[in-house]
């Protein structure tokens, strides 16, 4: 009987099968030619007449920024118009011959696929270009995998990155020469890839289960937060959320003009007017295709967005394509499972719109209910705390309740359900002003000595 792959392996040696396995080659100081393939009939994410050009246009945009982000010099683009991907290629033909001579005249030595290609088409493109070939997905794992910072990011990281590497093994291997034998004799690719495959598989299970605890472990966390209120930042990537997060509550976290510069949550104490402490999140930026793997992968770090009440979308007013991004944001939020939640739809960046007030208008005219702000001179920042605390007060209630002060057992339900903001004691009765549940209204009405009023408004 054959004996298994592992047993000829040291402990020393699977680590460092997973580590190749994991690692994303990086794309620092490389000169890469970026390339888009746009598709006959397809379809945007926000339903607006656009011209090829500016499609293209605004995809090279994001495209250079995701290199740029990953340290790559971009010198070069090529695009093209297809009904449908070429099968082995990408590209057609012609292309991929005009491209292996930009290639050349521009000495690049990476091409940056803006599509998930497959394996296949991957190693055809490397053979045909001489080139390393990578697509979408990789250069974002790239960038992700650079960025991490805590355990939990660089679990994710190295899940997706798993995920992303399984079905590509076979080519890893190719540079190996395959042995042709008879019975159950196999070559030494061959051999490797069922090796890598079972280590893949094997660290991916260990991967899901630890994630798993950490997920059940953040929402505990959460969950354990008592009355204090919660709010939580999301939106495309670069929108501004640190911007915001640091102009709301006075911090310093990083925040740059860089895709992803945030990929691990940062949760600050935010003195709402009118209300008093509330926790504002700030969390991992959105992006048009985000692969589903790395969503999955970032599920515990998107707690916060999970158990927030209330979402404060963040869109970037300046961007030409701000309504594409919005609707991919949605379409994340969606994914993951919370696009019912009590939304705020933020137009950040208008002091970037001073000369072109058009595009705040045009945005505007197709959510009217958005707030306009500049995170940078804070213009907007009081009417969006207003905004929020309007949200935060939709579920809740501001109430005086008059009750005897032997009721011991009323004062720990409201302190146990709500928020007790203040205690009135006069002879044998106490007002306590609380916020509450509204479902917590209900039991008071019930209580023959107690009597409940409500308040409009925390006047703290």
């Amino acid at each position: 009987m054959e004996s298994s792959p592992f047993e000829s392996l040291e402990i020393s040696d699977v680590s460092m099968q997973i580590d190749r396995m994991t690692r994303v080659e990086s794309v620092v100081s490389e000169r890469a030619i970026l390339v888009i393939v746009t598709l006959s009939g397809e379809k945007r994410d926000y339903d607006e007449p656009a011209t090829p050009e500016h499609q293209n246009n605004a995809a090279f945009d994001e495209l250079k920024g995701l290199a740029e982000a990953a340290n790559a010099v971009v010198v070069g683009q090529l695009s093209q118009r297809r009904n449908m991907p070429d099968k082995t290629t990408y590209l057609g033909y012609g292309k991929v011959e005009e491209l292996k001579q930009m290639i050349a005249s521009l000495d690049a030595d990476l091409v940056i696929f803006d599509a998930n290609l497959n394996p296949g088409q991957t190693r055809n493109l490397e053979k045909a270009l001489k080139t390393k070939v990578i697509d979408r997905t990789e250069l974002i794992l790239d960038i992700f995998s650079t960025r991490a910072q805590t355990h939990e990011a660089r679990l994710a990281v190295e899940l997706a990155q798993l995920e992303y590497s399984l079905p590509r093994l076979k080519q890893m291997w190719t540079h190996l020469e395959r042995q042709r034998g008879t019975g159950t004799q196999r070559g030494a690719g061959e051999k490797q890839l069922e090796v890598d495959r079972r280590l893949a598989q094997k660290r991916i299970a260990e991967l899901k289960i630890l994630l798993a605890e950490i997920h059940g472990r953040k929402r505990r966390e959460v969950a354990g937060r008592g009355g204090t209120r919660a709010a939580c930042l999301v939106g495309y990537t670069n929108a501004g959320k640190s911007t915001v997060l640091n102009a709301l509550t006075n911090s310093d976290v990083f925040a740059k003009d860089l895709l992803f510069a945030t990929l691990d949550t940062r949760t600050r104490r935010w003195r709402l007017p009118g209300w008093g402490p509330v926790l504002l999140s700030d969390t991992v930026g959105f992006i048009r295709n985000l692969p589903h793997d790395l969503i999955a992968s970032f599920r515990a770090t998107l707690e916060e967005a999970t158990q927030a009440d209330v979402l404060i979308h963040i869109a970037d007013a300046s961007h030409a394509e701000v309504m594409e991004q919005i609707t991919s944001a949605y379409r994340v939020l969606e994914e993951i499972g919370i696009e019912q939640k009590d939304t705020i739809l933020v137009l950040n960046k208008i002091d970037a719109l001073e000369s072109s007030p058009e595009k705040l208008e045009r945005a505007l005219s197709h959510y009217p209910q958005a707030i306009p702000i500049s995170a940078k001179t804070g213009e907007g920042l009081d009417r969006l705390a207003a905004a929020v605390s309007d949200a935060l007060s939709r579920e809740f209630l501001v109430l005086d309740v008059d009750m005897p002060v032997s009721n011991g057992r009323l004062a720990a339900y409201l302190a146990e359900e709500g928020e007790v903001l203040s205690r009135n004691y006069e002879n044998d009765r106490a007002v306590f002003r609380c916020r509450v549940p509204r479902y917590v209204l209900g039991r008071l009405q019930k209580e023959s000595d107690v009597r409940a009023k409500e308040k409009t408004r925390d006047t703290r």
